[in-house]
Parts: structure tokens; C-alpha cells; sequence
């Protein structure tokens, strides 16, 4: 018999996040309520925002970004290739198309060269918009990727889906993602694997009223309510979508985000416990890379592992961890490669992308983890791999 199992990521609810879902219940207005204002309050300040736009989930936030930008057909957007399917659909849900970048393979975040090679490869047309992923919680060079973005005359959206709690270290201060220092908006995912959990969920940051403005509007079909207007009068000036989140689950968020800096730290704490204990599976096995300067807030932990030095495939590690109670995943495959990007755009060679792939695996992480978990985990890697 094997120990409880622990899955490659979960959400942690406490009592106090059960009452204040009960409370929103009990309450008049289930949504368009005084919770979702004090949520997206809450986020903004927590991140060092301007503003804050609560919507259904986190590719919600993706595509209305993308409408409210003004981002459309035949427009061109960079997005990197390991990254989740939401950050290149978004672009296609606005008829707009995709520019993939390769990876660092060591890391998986686009860096300024790889971007400095997709621009180059749209050339001689403009990019409208870049798309960075702070995959895994690691914050990708931000001021250089920024840099590049402006010179070509894109505008650039963060999809820090992973990265709530991040920071990017500059001098001696340490600059939240998502506070919109260097891009125009920032989306995140509230997903039960995430940082924190309202089910599904998103939030866009944004330091530009006007846009924050017009992504209230989108996510509510549109419609506007004229100042003087009768009390039942609407307009809809362009159509919008449904893709409101409801007090029930803003409360839950507000809830959790108060407990950020404790997850944070939790999550951080777990990681470090990691990287020391996978020492003793290297060099077969070694922890993903760090970017300098990136203060993550952990969302995975990812390893990267030579599959053919260990004689064993990765379905076979991950099936064997699996009877031994352990779950893991694989974060990403190359976007590039699926079926309807191959359709698209053809084979496209990004090496970086792939051989991150052929390697990475994530072990689980979430701050109801203990130490003690971490050891079993790695414990369970290296006989598996056959490295105890």
C-alpha cells in the first residue's frame, strides 16, 4: 500500500474560505455584486496594479485583452511555443495570427533572442502584440523583452497565469508581476492548481484606465448604462461576451489572496527542499532553470531528466511514481506541433521548445505539502530511475 496520494498540484481551502463563500450565498446579489469590485480592489493593490479586471477564468482574460487591445485579423502576435494552448488560441480568437517563438530549453521561458528571432521572421510586417509566459512562476527579462517589443511597435500582455506572488528583481527592489511596469496587461488564472483558487477565474492588470475600462464593458456582453439614462435603458456600442465571475467565487478569491504571502512562502520553502534533495539524482536529473534576477513564486516544479541515459521512458517514470502514490505531469507540449498550428502555419523547427519538452517533468507542489512529502517524492524518483 502506498501513502495518500499526492497529485502534481491542488488547491489548498481552509474553514475561513468556506465561510466566506457561505456568506456571498446567503447575500442578495449572487454576481454583478459588491464582492467582484472588492476583489479586483484587493488583487490591484496586492500586485502593485492600477487596475484590475475579474472575469470568468484565465483564458477569458487572454481573449478579452486581446479585444480590448484592439488586437484583430491579420494582426501579428509573438507567443512562445511551451506555454498552455490559451496563450496562442487567444490570438486566433481574434483572427488575428501566431509568430512562435522558441524557448531556452533549460528554463522554458522565451528569452530576448528568441524573440528577437520571431520578430525577425515576421519582418517586413509588424508585430502587434508579445506575448511573454512566466511559465512555471519564473519571471522571464521583462525590461528587455519590453525593450524589443516597443522598438518593433508591439504592445505587450504578460500571461502571468503562473506567476501571482512573483517578483522580478531590479536593483534592490523587488517589482510584483503584474504591477504593469513593463506591458499593458497582465492575465492570471485562478485555477485550483494555481497560487490561489477560486475554481476557475482570472484577473487582467492593467495601468491604463481607458483599457481597463473597455475589458469591464467586454466581459459583460457589451453593454453600457448611458449617465440619465431611463433605469432599464442599455447599449451596446460593440458586441461583448459573458465572461463575468460571480460574487460566490470573488469571494472565495478575496478569501485566498489574503493568504498569498503564506502560500507564497510555502511554496518557495517546498522548492528550495527539493533542490537540495534532487542533488542526489544529478546529473540524470536536475532541477529546471532559473532566470537571474527572477524571485518566483513556484507554481511547478519542474525537472528536466536525460529519459534515455536512465533507460526508461517517460510514460514508465510517470506510471511508476503513479503506483507509488505520486502524481506528475508534463507542462508543455510545443504548441507549434499541434495539429491545427501544423495545419496552419507547417512544420516549424524550435529546438529549444522541443528539447525542453523531451525532458521536463513537473513533481508535485502545493502549499499542503509537507517537507516530509518532498522526500518521499524524490526518494520515489530515484528508484524508479534507478538512482537510489
Amino acid at each position: 500500500m502506498v501513502d495518500s496520494f499526492l497529485p502534481y498540484g491542488r488547491q489548498t481551502i481552509e474553514d475561513d474560505d468556506i465561510a466566506a463563500v457561505a456568506a456571498a450565498l446567503r447575500d442578495d446579489l449572487l454576481t454583478t455584486g459588491p464582492r467582484v469590485e472588492a476583489f479586483e480592489a484587493a488583487f490591484a493593490e496586492a500586485v502593485g496594479a492600477e487596475h484590475a479586471v475579474a472575469c470568468a477564468n484565465g483564458t477569458a482574460a487572454l481573449h478579452l485583452t486581446m479585444l480590448a487591445l484592439g488586437v484583430r485579423e491579420g494582426d501579428l502576435c509573438v507567443v512562445p511555443s511551451t506555454t498552455f494552448l490559451a496563450t496562442a488560441n487567444c490570438v486566433r480568437y481574434v483572427d488575428a495570427e501566431v509568430i512562435f517563438a522558441d524557448v531556452d530549453p533549460d528554463s522554458g521561458l522565451m528569452r530576448p533572442q528568441d524573440l528577437s528571432r520571431a520578430l525577425e521572421q515576421a519582418a517586413p510586417r509588424q508585430v502587434t502584440a508579445v506575448l511573454p509566459v512566466h511559465l512555471r512562476g519564473e519571471v522571464l527579462d521583462l525590461p528587455a523583452i519590453a525593450a524589443l517589443a516597443e522598438a518593433a511597435g508591439a504592445v505587450v500582455v504578460e500571461d502571468a497565469c503562473h506567476a501571482l506572488g512573483s517578483r522580478l528583481l531590479q536593483g534592490n527592489a523587488e517589482v510584483p508581476v503584474g504591477s504593469g511596469r513593463w506591458s499593458s496587461a497582465s492575465t492570471f488564472s485562478f485555477h485550483p492548481v494555481k497560487t490561489i483558487a477560486t475554481g476557475e477565474g482570472g484577473m487582467i492588470t492593467t495601468p491604463d484606465a481607458g483599457l481597463a475600462e473597455r475589458l469591464r464593458r467586454l466581459r459583460s456582453h457589451g453593454m453600457v448604462r448611458p449617465p440619465g439614462a431611463d433605469p432599464w435603458w442599455y447599449e451596446m456600442a460593440e458586441p461583448g461576451f459573458n465572461y463575468r465571475l460571480p460574487d460566490i467565487l470573488c469571494a472565495l478569491g478575496h478569501s485566498q489572496l489574503a493568504k498569498l504571502p503564506r502560500f507564497s512562502a510555502a511554496r518557495q520553502a517546498l522548492a528550495a527542499r527539493y533542490l537540495e534533495a534532487l542533488k542526489a539524482l544529478a546529473p540524470a536529473v536536475r532541477p529546471a532553470a532559473s532566470p537571474e534576477g527572477s524571485v518566483a513564486t513556484p507554481h511547478l516544479m519542474s525537472v528536466l531528466i536525460d529519459f534515455a541515459a536512465v533507460g526508461r521512458s517517460r510514460r514508465e517514470v510517470m506510471e511508476a511514481l503513479k503506483d507509488r502514490g505520486i502524481g506528475s505531469q508534463v507542462h508543455y507540449i510545443p504548441v507549434h506541433t499541434q495539429p491545427y498550428y501544423r495545419a496552419r502555419y507547417g512544420q516549424q523547427d524550435l529546438p529549444g521548445a522541443q528539447a525542453w519538452y523531451d525532458r521536463t517533468l513537473s513533481l508535485p507542489l502545493y502549499p499542503g505539502m509537507a517537507m516530509a512529502d518532498v522526500d518521499r517524492v524524490v526518494a520515489a524518483l530515484g528508484e524508479v530511475l534507478g538512482l537510489a
